[in-house]
């Protein structure tokens, strides 16, 4: 849901030189300067899903870039189907790429300059640089895997191995033992959470025309293929994790934050905390 005090899903990992979203929800772009980075140090984007609150903001970057003809290459990372979205993105772009400025003498650029794309899927890894990223498939789709829907949609959680540290980005998750498994042992793991009640009382308040077998089919995915604080304290004991982040926050109310911590430490003993925007950890 909109919030004034929070922007949608978007994660910066920075080095300084060099700068990674992890999602791109809508305002990522507003939210990076904001931060202090600097947009042209963006490198490449792992996307986790194709929810829209994960993806809203990805046209707002690709056509910020274009303007400004950021120089070098933009890898977009994220499951099956993102090759498909990024063309999709860059060919509604192109009405603006042709106008160009309108005035005498300029040379069109494709949309599509220095734009790449890599797909992902469970156990993928890839090399950025000094740094290992690797995926697993979670549990926010229950599709079987070896299904044609599995093959065309997927939910990925991504680890990066760095120099220094490991971070593991859960993206939006039920319990998974792959999430689990791919979480051990690294210094800080960046969980998404729900406020489960919270979260069906604002999709009745605000959904008041759903039709009721889609509004069954939305509890079961929130109820299901989401973390609540509990699981988030039970994955991070079971992987034996540095600390715990909670970034991306579904129903979630400031004035809950000690409760939420509370849940998360009946099963883990490490520091927590309920992030806000622009916090660096």
């Amino acid at each position: 849901m909109p919030n004034p005090n929070r922007s949608q899903p978007a994660n910066l990992l920075s080095n300084g030189a060099e700068s990674y979203l992890i999602d791109c929800g809508d305002s990522a772009a507003e939210r990076m300067i904001a931060a202090g980075a600097s947009f042209q140090s963006l490198r490449g984007i792992f996307l986790t899903h194709h929810h829209f609150d994960h993806i809203g903001g990805l046209f707002a970057v690709l056509g910020l870039r274009f303007q400004l003809k950021t120089p070098g290459e933009l890898t977009i990372y994220g499951p099956p189907g993102t090759k498909e979205l990024v063309t999709a993105l860059l060919a509604a772009m192109e009405p603006s790429a042709a106008a160009r400025y309108g005035v005498p003498g300029e040379v069109y650029v494709s949309p599509a300059q220095n734009i790449e794309v890599i797909e992902m899927t469970d156990n993928s890894q890839v090399k950025v640089g000094s740094v290992t990223v690797s995926a697993v498939v979670n549990s926010h789709y229950s599709f079987t895997p070896g299904g044609a829907e599995y093959a065309k949609s997927q939910s990925l959680a991504y680890r990066f191995d760095l120099p220094d540290r490991a971070i593991l980005f859960t993206g939006d998750t039920g319990p998974s033992a792959a999430v689990e498994k791919l979480a051990t042992h690294v210094d800080l793991l960046v969980a998404e959470m729900i406020d489960l009640p919270n979260t069906l009382a604002m999709v009745t308040k605000f959904s008041t025309n759903l039709p009721p077998q889609v509004r069954v089919q939305i509890e079961e995915h929130l109820k299901t293929q989401h973390l609540v604080p509990v699981e988030i304290g039970k994955l991070a004991q079971q992987s034996k994790v540095g600390a715990v982040i909670v970034s991306h926050l579904v129903g979630v109310q400031e004035s809950e934050s000690a409760s939420y911590v509370a849940g998360i430490a009946k099963s883990y003993a490490g520091p927590i905390i309920i992030a806000k925007d622009l916090q660096r950890f």
